[in-house]
């Protein structure tokens, strides 16, 4: 059987027994998580076997906003059914995967991850925290650090100049978006930066392609499960998946999960944990001069991805929403503006 689900009420017994092949007695949804253009529900099942717990992810709500974000259903879906088998990468298991024709409609079930927990971004993360998921994050990036074959799997778009254009026409529309939604609570320097990093994105897209991996796209701490017994992190939400410089989300996590203070304080250690697990992990002829040049560049993608993902989220405005965007666009523009990142898009290598 292979069904897509379009809400969650269609989570039935019935449903979830045919999916997994297990006789289901009882399932109990609740809804988890801050996720911004899809929902995230934990089963509680009773069975005689099987699994006692679930997580699923499924597309609500209007038809033409999942459609707008049709390209990260299927990355995620591609992920959980093509590349995660292939990654020095612990993920959840995933136990059912379905998605449309269109794709508009998914349905996810995988591991429950408890007693892991979500870190939360405006809150920030301990040191030992960070460093555990730039560590985790070098071992995604070297599993398939300058591999060719990356460019054969169907549902990784490929990065051209048409490419290009199209993200950077998109963010200059929801950059404007962005400042006009919170005008009183940006400074001018913020603002100013957003602007300016709207103004460069196809010469930062187009001018460092090697080297290249996949990269997870929104690697931040709301999509990191922490162990809260250790530091044992796993990513989630994989909807952003691309071939990319794999730096970008190196500087993406730092600049934008830790308060700046802290990540003025801590950067130059995480990087150095970063660049010392890609060599233990084979890539050894990258060397900690390019790594920390790339850092640099790589903090531009802090501000692209928070504009975008407060004009593509389907969730509804509220406090806890607003000061997630605004501590991420804060971070990130500090940071741009501490690494010079605009003029490092331009330097040579």
């Amino acid at each position: 059987m292979i069904e897509v689900l379009t809400a969650v009420g269609q989570l039935t017994e019935e449903w979830l027994s045919s999916a997994l092949d297990i006789d289901i007695r009882s399932v109990s949804p609740q809804p988890i998580g801050t996720g911004q253009t899809s929902s995230t529900y934990r089963l509680a099942i009773e069975a005689d076997g099987g699994p006692s717990s679930l997580v699923a992810k499924l597309a609500e709500g209007p038809e033409d906003a999942r459609r707008r974000v049709a390209t990260g259903h299927r990355s995620e879906c591609g992920f959980y059914r093509e590349l995660a088998q292939t990654l020095d990468l612990r993920v959840p298991r995933c136990w059912y995967e379905a998605i449309s024709d269109d794709g508009s409609s998914f349905t996810l079930l995988l591991e429950d991850l408890s007693p892991r927990q979500p870190g939360r971004q405006a809150d920030g993360c301990s040191f030992s925290q960070a460093a555990e998921a730039v560590r985790n994050l070098a071992r995604l990036h070297a599993s398939r650090w300058n591999d060719d074959t990356l460019l054969d799997v169907d549902f990784l778009i490929p990065l051209t100049e048409e490419r290009a254009t199209f993200l950077a026409d998109l963010a200059e529309g929801a950059t404007a978006q962005f400042i006009e939604r919170y005008a009183d609570r940006l400074s001018a320097d913020d603002v100013a930066t957003l602007r300016d990093v709207s103004g460069v994105l196809v010469e930062w897209q187009l001018n460092r392609t090697r080297p290249f991996s996949v990269v997870h796209g929104d690697y931040r701490l709301d999509n990191l499960m922490i162990d809260p017994m250790g530091d044992d992190v796993v990513a989630v939400d994989w909807q952003t998946l691309a071939i990319a410089m794999p730096a970008r989300d190196l500087g993406y996590f730092i600049g934008t999960s830790l308060p700046t203070e802290r990540r003025r304080a801590e950067e130059s250690r995480l990087v150095a944990e970063y660049h010392a697990e890609l060599h233990a992990r084979g890539v050894d002829t990258y060397t900690s001069d390019e790594c920390t040049a790339d850092y640099r560049r790589g903090q531009i993608h802090g501000p692209l991805i928070t504009v975008l993902g407060s004009m593509t989220s389907a969730r509804e405005r509220d406090a806890a929403v607003d000061e997630m965007f605004l501590s991420m666009a804060r971070r990130s523009c500090a940071a741009v503006r501490d690494h010079r990142s605009i003029e490092a898009t331009f330097a040579d290598r």
